[in-house]
């Protein structure tokens, strides 16, 4: 319970002192629009990073030289704990707008922030409203900017990580009209850091691993039709993966 108040305490201070900091990024961004970017990033990240040293995790990073620095990306991962967002961000090479809900909008001052690092709102009761997120995202891959989604559509609250929730589709029309590789991202026990126990935190082991890069033109044309399913299913031998190099310790 410790933990989660220091994190609250932490989280909320930082949101509060951040103010000025929204003004000077915004004048910086009327000159530079490149120096508010990576200032803006770093600033988070740091944020983040402050997150996961209070929480305490015990953090496994598998495989993150397979994710390309010189291009933009489109990161798929399952998706089980509010953690999941600090765990990944803390750790992009560069600018990367994450999909998130549209309530998060409601948040001050996170929403803020969340703009500034090219996040995108989605309401997933509304079909139309979630094809123009598809398309903004789209644009942003086009312009160099990462996209990380979970495309499950939601949190997923079974008992196993391994029973998923079927990902959507149309999350994959990011990749195949960009041309840009998926890096399919598995990430292993973060409930059980948080959302097994609400409210506690508690120091877990974590794995993230990165899979190889996915070039949806170089596959069949079966699995370029399926390509959820494709997907979904390196990411769930990975979670099998890790299970099992956990019941061999």
């Amino acid at each position: 319970m410790i933990r989660f108040i220091l994190i609250v305490i932490f989280v909320v201070s930082f949101l509060i002192l951040s103010i000025p900091v929204f003004l000077v990024e915004w004048v910086i961004g009327k000159f530079r629009p490149d120096w508010r970017d990576k200032s803006s990033l770093r600033i988070v990240q740091g944020a983040f990073k402050g997150v996961i040293w209070l929480s305490g995790v015990k953090l496994t990073v598998i495989g993150e030289e397979r994710v390309p620095k010189d291009q933009a990306v489109l990161y798929i991962g399952n998706h089980r704990s509010y953690f999941d967002i600090v765990l990944t961000y803390a750790r992009c090479p560069g600018l990367t707008g994450y999909v998130a809900k549209k309530e998060m909008l409601k948040i001050p001052l996170l929403s803020r922030w969340m703009k500034f690092l090219y996040c995108l709102f989605l309401d997933r009761s509304d079909v139309r409203e979630g094809l123009k997120t598809i398309l903004a995202a789209i644009e942003q891959v086009k312009r160099g900017i990462s996209v990380m989604i979970f495309p499950e559509g939601t949190r997923g609250e079974a008992a196993s990580e391994l029973e998923m929730l079927p990902f959507h589709e149309g999350s994959f029309k990011i990749a195949t009209k960009t041309g840009c590789p998926i890096i399919p991202v598995s990430i292993h026990n973060s409930s059980a850091l948080f959302e097994d126990h609400l409210p506690r935190i508690k120091p877990v082991p974590v794995v993230i691993e990165y899979g190889e890069p996915i070039w949806p033109k170089e596959l069949p044309k079966e699995q370029q039709k399926f390509l959820g399913s494709y997907v979904q299913g390196i990411i769930l031998n990975t979670l099998r993966s890790c299970q099992e190099r956990e019941n061999t310790l």
